[in-house]
């Protein structure tokens, strides 16, 4: 297996940010991301499904996918896309239910071998960490020797493949570790940094969303380069806050630090049924398991938040949300059960089915003042 540098600018790449300039802050951070990694955990344990497209998640009938196989992407089956849109694309695809358990045992193995190299991990998911490697624990002398060894030990440990961006921020990294996907690596140098980005659609850029990229492409701007055009002014007046965070990005500057201690801003779970519901008190039971999840994990850790939000999403996949928060903190489980039947209450009288309710607790005790322009990251309990 090629654990070498794949595809990459080579006299640059094999510099390896070694001569980072100090206006960089000299360092040094991978981003490193598994291969299609539900998908790839049930390849593995289970040889039959070994090269055929695979989805994990919903049924054929129902449900979304959680995740897709290489071979099932070809077909345009992604994540998060309906089942039965999986399915038509790819008359042959399988569907297995999710082991969620097996797959934070391997998280676990994966976040011990992360360990061996640096202290500073930025988890993002089961599947996903970003790494400060600048004054790594094994002493190496380039970021690449890291992703590299990383990646190798993570295949001799479970059996499953890694790819790895390089940079010298967060940003960066995390838009490197696409480029050679699946089991590759890349590196954007210092030098490389501005040039690189402003080639790149802004439907590209990590934290930018379909919505936000419609509305960028509105304004005329479609690629880093439009971007990068416009003033600091102009991008705050229209994207509030996170505009600040474009105009910097599409300069390919960004100085947020790997955070070890990443702060959870938010806790729900939620769950897709088998038939859509009509009725008011069948969904007021179907709550209650959901909420009982949610407060199981608030009770084990003793996280409390003052915001309670209703997620529904109707038989046509059209989504709404509705929130109520409290003064103080939410100390019971009853209360977010009531809270969360109040905004049921809201949503009717119905014009079409439930298929899916989800229930999320947020403004949690564990925030602080510090504001992320990335995404807020939430703790998912599936059922």
């Amino acid at each position: 297996m090629d654990f070498g540098l794949r595809d990459m600018s080579a006299s640059q790449a094999i510099r390896d940010l070694q001569g980072a300039p100090p206006a960089h802050g000299g360092r040094k951070i991978l981003h490193v991301d598994m291969d299609a990694f539900f998908a790839s955990v049930e390849q593995r344990d289970n040889p039959d499904l070994r090269g055929k497209p695979v989805a994990v998640g919903g049924s054929r009938e129902r449900g979304v996918v959680a995740a897709a196989s290489y071979e099932a992407r070809k077909f345009g089956v992604r994540s998060a896309m309906p089942s039965v849109t999986a399915q038509r694309l790819c008359p042959s695809l399988i569907f297995v239910p999710p082991r969620f358990d097996v797959y934070r045992e391997v998280s676990a193995q994966i976040r011990a071998i992360f360990a061996e190299y640096t202290p500073l991990i930025e988890p993002l998911s089961l599947d996903e960490a970003y790494l400060d490697v600048t004054e790594n624990l094994k002493g190496l002398t380039y970021a690449t020797q890291v992703a590299k060894e990383v990646r190798r030990r993570i295949f001799e440990t479970t059996g499953l493949t890694a790819s790895a961006g390089v940079s010298f921020n967060k940003f960066l990294a995390k838009m490197a570790s696409d480029q050679n996907k699946p089991n590759g690596m890349f590196v954007i140098t210092p030098d490389m940094g501005a040039a690189f980005v402003e080639t790149l659609p802004v439907g590209r850029f990590h934290g930018i969303g379909p919505a936000t990229a419609r509305k960028m492409n509105e304004l005329g701007i479609f690629t880093g380069a439009d971007l990068r055009r416009q003033t600091l002014p102009f991008l705050q007046e229209r994207f509030g806050k996170v505009g600040t965070h474009y105009y910097w990005i599409s300069r390919g500057i960004d100085n947020r630090a790997v955070c070890p201690d990443r702060v959870r801003k938010s806790v729900g779970a939620e769950n897709t049924f088998s038939v859509d519901l009509m009725e008011i008190e069948d969904m007021r039971a179907e709550l209650v398991p959901i909420v009982d999840k949610v407060w199981k994990y608030c009770d084990g850790t003793g996280v409390r938040g003052r915001t309670v939000t209703l997620k529904v999403k109707y038989a046509d996949f059209q989504q709404i949300t509705r929130s109520r928060s409290m003064s103080d903190e939410i100390e019971s489980k009853d209360i977010i059960r009531s809270l969360s039947d109040e905004l049921l209450e809201g949503i009717f009288p119905l014009e079409k089915g439930v298929r899916l309710l989800g229930v999320t607790l947020s403004g949690l005790n564990t925030e602080t003042d510090e504001s992320e322009e990335e995404e807020s990251p939430q703790l998912s309990l599936g059922l």
